[in-house]
């Protein structure tokens, strides 16, 4: 299952960067993440970092360990989780569009056990959707705390 949503936030790429890089505070930011906990903290950069993150999905509240793979400042950054058969790509690009920044969210879920395997050509269609309205959510709730500072 693959989804994209984005949103037009009126501010800087820096502006935007400044928050969506703050994992440590994204619960004071995103309404559906409900606790997260710093596990891996690199040096310097976003490459290596690693955290729990527990949020309500699909009216269901779950933890999942997520770590950024690669990241190009005020560019875009990738996260990648592995959980219940299948491995999870997530990531944030930053555009400039006429002096404000196109944020946009992307995910891949791509099954790897069998049984995984077996329940996404079931639950695709359903959990896309539900994937595209957290999304949205998400987004909204970016676009005003960086509006709004």
């Amino acid at each position: 299952m693959k989804v994209e949503v984005s949103e037009l936030i009126a501010a800087s790429k820096a502006d935007v960067w400044k928050v969506i890089t703050d994992i440590e505070n994204s619960i004071n930011v995103i309404s559906g993440i409900e606790k997260v906990e710093i596990l891996e903290q690199p040096v310097e950069g976003l490459v290596g970092l690693k955290w729990e993150e527990t949020r309500t999905m699909f009216g269901q509240t779950a933890t999942e360990i997520m770590w950024v793979t690669d990241a190009e400042e005020h560019v875009s950054y990738q996260t990648r989780a592995e959980s219940h058969g299948a491995v999870y790509k997530s990531g944030f690009l930053l555009s400039e569009e006429n002096g404000n920044t196109r944020l946009t969210m992307s995910f891949e879920g791509t099954p790897s056990s069998f049984f995984a395997k077996l329940m996404s050509v079931i639950t695709n269609p359903i959990f896309k959707n539900a994937t595209v309205k957290a999304f949205e959510q998400d987004l909204s709730d970016i676009k005003r705390r960086v509006e709004g500072q």
